[in-house]
């Protein structure tokens, strides 16, 4: 899994240099600099990374965040190309892959999707797999705030796969893509995910009108 978080990271600093500071991405009020700098920050400022989570210290958090985008871009590109630094826990072997491969794909996607002329990509085999394990598990986190019983299924497969439930609840509603959709789906991406929600009427309806993600 090493290769892929590192292949994520590379395709996304060379967009990053590519489209340039100012760029749209489907983050929030975020342009591609901003983006930049919580890549950054969160990799070599454990000290911030609680507000991410909890929102009385998330004002700590867009502080530290803005001071690294005032910074020259291209060092936050390098910085992001390069990675964490020895002494950061996401140095530490394993931790890049466990905590880096979702987080890139994702921010990936945050600036391919923001741009004209956006396409799926062609992911390989074993990436699409591990997207898949790591939507489902993820999916309680993410789906948290949804008040309604929540199917994965995937429509990726020669046969059709069955639907897998990762949250409690009824009326139910199933969301059908390929792996790396559902994925961007339940973390938050709902608009420019090729998902197709399906199910309880109720529950669809329902369910696009819950924020998902962090």
């Amino acid at each position: 899994m090493v290769s892929y978080a590192r292949t994520e990271r590379a395709a996304l600093a060379d967009l990053l240099a590519e489209v340039g500071p100012d760029a749209p991405t489907l983050c929030a009020g975020w342009t591609t600099r901003d983006l930049a700098a919580h890549l950054v920050v969160r990799e070599r400022r454990p000290d911030s990374s609680p507000g991410i989570l909890f929102k009385p210290l998330a004002g700590y958090t867009d502080k530290v965040r803005l001071r690294a985008a005032a910074r020259p871009y291209e060092q936050l590109v390098h910085q992001v190309r390069t990675g964490p630094p020895r002494l950061s826990l996401f140095g530490i072997p394993g931790v890049d892959a466990a905590a880096n491969t979702v987080e890139y794909f994702v921010h990936l996607e945050d600036v391919r999707r923001a741009q004209p002329g956006f396409a799926p990509r062609d992911l390989e085999p074993g990436l699409t797999e591990y997207l898949w394990k790591r939507g489902r598990s993820g999916a309680k986190l993410m789906l948290r705030k949804a008040p309604v019983g929540v199917e994965l299924r995937r429509t990726d497969t020669a046969e059709e796969a069955q639907p897998v439930r990762v949250r409690k609840g009824e009326p139910t509603a199933t969301l059908a893509g390929p792996p790396a959709e559902l994925l961007l789906y339940v973390y938050g991406r709902k608009d420019e995910a090729l998902v197709t929600v399906e199910g309880d009427e109720t529950a669809v309806r329902r369910l696009r009108e819950t924020p998902l993600g962090i």
